[in-house]
């Protein structure tokens, strides 16, 4: 047999699948393999049944979805229409990367390997089920899966056995070529091309959207800073309802874009245009031409943490032996503790790295850039307003991340900092922005109530539930909110007071640090067991928790399933059914995010 092509398709929601998807078509090039990777909704999936060689890469999503690059992939591959033995001619793979704190660990992996099997594909190995939450991350399931992976393609395609694979230490061409232009103007109106005809926002085309007011909500004592933002959205289609997100791209801070074009001795201000040294296409949100300074501030990724395929890449450029040795060890299986220490732990970017490897750094050609950098990804805000309470205006709270590790420097959100910086009043600025339906659904019904646990920003969704039902008549409105003190942090309280005085709203509050010991929105939810019972086993009630995922959710569900115990004479086994049931029929549902 001659040697096949593979492709790698993936589904990828913050870019890690798409990263390991691009570690494994670099393996495959250095196995000499002709290498195609791609989103799967980028892949016209009717090819699907004249392939040969398939890895599928595949990351789970809030309650077990499909990530949003592979959601038309996911809607086809389950049509109850396809022949059952339409794939057999195909070898494939999938790879699955989740997180096992959640309860749904690696779903879309497992179910479309079934789906797969189904269809009548050859698997040529078991799912691979790479955990976050090992100690040594993912790669502890995914260095041994892609070893074995190798084995059975080489006995598969025994042809390839006689290649020489390159050597690690060998660069492989770079995906784009950069061809600087002399003094093109490149029209300052390419940053926000503003749509012609009127469509939907979305990813591939935002709105730019006008930044109305950017406000503290926390008081100055207070240690967190905690914004409450509003855009503008007239003349842009977009409509959401409560629970929806909005999404943007943020930007790289001002200050780390020089030091950047400093380290890599480039112009900010130079022009080019980007080729693709293969079929690959050049990425759509970069207008040809480019200024240097728009790539670096809106595209590269500067700021994340780097993943161990940066140093991977890094290493081939290395002329410095210590610099080297240092850079192999972090891309090697067993340095990936000493990466983490140096790396994870104490939060490092990648532009503070590059500080590090003053050799190296000075070696990089500014081809690979696209390889080194993963591309800035979207953010997602819970929206915390209601089109019937401000008609176009969209309105967000964002909680400004910054906190210390053995770092000099403090770590800081790059989102949040950059909306932040954002003001208004020295100028119009707009955010492109776009929609998207989020997992909160609140009943349709007139007189179902609503219970609503929501600490901290987790609020905002049922800000956005709250103004919306009270605009609809529905006033059987619960809301728990916690948060440290009452004078600094008590987001919306005027407005959750309004709604008190005209009986559309009961609210129970827990300040943790008022007072010697600490309570919490679960100790409330214990407190009122006979109201809680009474709404949900009598009057149908929906309950719902949005917020940070470490404890809340889980304590909340406990104090929910003693309410039951305590209040309906059920016992601990019967509580815990009544839970998954009301989950099952959309009845409780949470939104959390670590």
């Amino acid at each position: 047999m001659s040697k096949p092509t593979l492709r790698v398709l993936y589904g990828s929601q913050t870019g890690t699948a798409q990263d390991t998807a691009q570690r494994i078509a670099r393996q495959a090039q250095r196995r000499q393999l002709q290498v195609q990777v791609l989103p799967l909704d980028a892949y016209n999936v009717a090819n699907l049944i004249s392939e040969s060689l398939v890895v599928f890469v595949c990351s789970t999503t809030g309650q077990g979805d499909p990530p949003d690059n592979m959601k038309n992939f996911w809607r086809f591959i389950f049509k109850k229409s396809l022949p059952v033995g339409s794939l057999t001619r195909l070898d494939c793979a999938v790879l699955g990367l989740g997180d096992s704190s959640y309860p749904k660990f690696n779903f879309v992996a497992k179910k479309l390997h079934k789906r797969l099997l189904q269809l009548g594909a050859s698997v040529l190995l078991p799912v691979g089920l790479a955990d976050d939450q090992h100690d040594l991350g993912s790669d502890a399931v995914i260095d041994p899966w892609l070893t074995s992976l190798w084995d059975k393609v080489l006995a598969l395609y025994p042809a390839l056995a006689a290649v020489v694979p390159l050597r690690e230490d060998e660069p492989l061409p770079p995906t784009y070529t950069f061809h600087f232009l002399d003094n093109v103007n490149v029209n300052a109106d390419d940053r926000l091309r503003i749509p012609t005809e009127p469509s939907v926002p979305s990813q591939s085309c935002p709105f730019p959207s006008r930044l109305v007011s950017n406000s503290r909500v926390t008081d100055v004592s207070h240690f967190q800073d905690v914004r409450l933002i509003e855009f503008d959205i007239t003349g842009s289609n977009i409509v959401f309802a409560a629970g929806d997100v909005v999404m943007m791209h943020p930007c790289n801070a001002p200050e780390d874009v020089q030091q950047f074009c400093q380290l890599l001795r480039l112009d900010p201000e130079a022009r080019f245009t980007l080729r693709a040294t293969d079929s690959t296409a050049v990425p759509a949100r970069l207008p040809q031409p480019c200024t240097v300074r728009h790539l670096v501030e809106s595209y590269l990724d500067i700021s994340a943490v780097p993943r161990r395929s940066f140093f991977e890449l890094l290493s081939t450029f290395a002329t410095n032996e210590l610099e080297r040795e240092k850079l192999v060890e972090f891309s090697s299986a067993a340095g990936q503790e000493e990466l983490h220490s140096y790396c994870n732990r104490p939060r490092r970017t990648a532009l503070e790295v590059l500080t590090d490897f003053p050799h190296t750094t000075a070696e990089l050609k500014v081809d690979y850039l696209l390889d080194l950098f993963p591309e800035i990804q979207p953010r997602s805000f819970s929206i915390a307003s209601s089109l019937q309470a401000h008609p176009h205006r969209l309105q967000i709270l964002v909680a400004v991340v910054r906190y210390k590790t053995k770092m000099y420097k403090p770590r800081k959100g790059l989102c949040s900092t950059w909306l932040a910086s954002l003001d208004p009043s020295q100028g119009e600025v707009y955010v492109p922005l776009w929609v998207k339906k989020g997992t909160l659904k609140f009943p349709v019904e007139k007189d179902t109530p609503v219970i609503m646990v929501g600490p901290g920003t987790g609020v905002a969704p049922f800000r956005s539930a709250l103004q919306e039902r009270t605009a609809e008549g529905k006033t059987a409105n619960v809301l728990f909110f916690g948060c440290r003190s009452e004078s600094k942090d008590f987001y919306f309280r005027s407005e959750w007071e309004e709604m008190m005085k005209v009986g559309h709203l009961t609210l129970f509050t827990a300040f943790s640090r008022d007072q010697e010991e600490k309570v919490y929105v679960q100790h409330r939810v214990r407190e009122n067991a006979e109201l809680l019972w009474d709404l949900i086993a009598n009057k149908g009630a929906c309950f719902y928790i949005a917020g940070n995922a470490k404890q809340m959710p889980a304590s909340v569900c406990d104090a929910l399933k003693e309410a039951f115990h305590q209040e309906g004479n059920v016992s601990a086994e019967d509580a815990e059914q009544m839970l998954t049931a009301m989950e099952r029929s959309g009845r409780f549902q949470s939104e959390t995010w670590s």
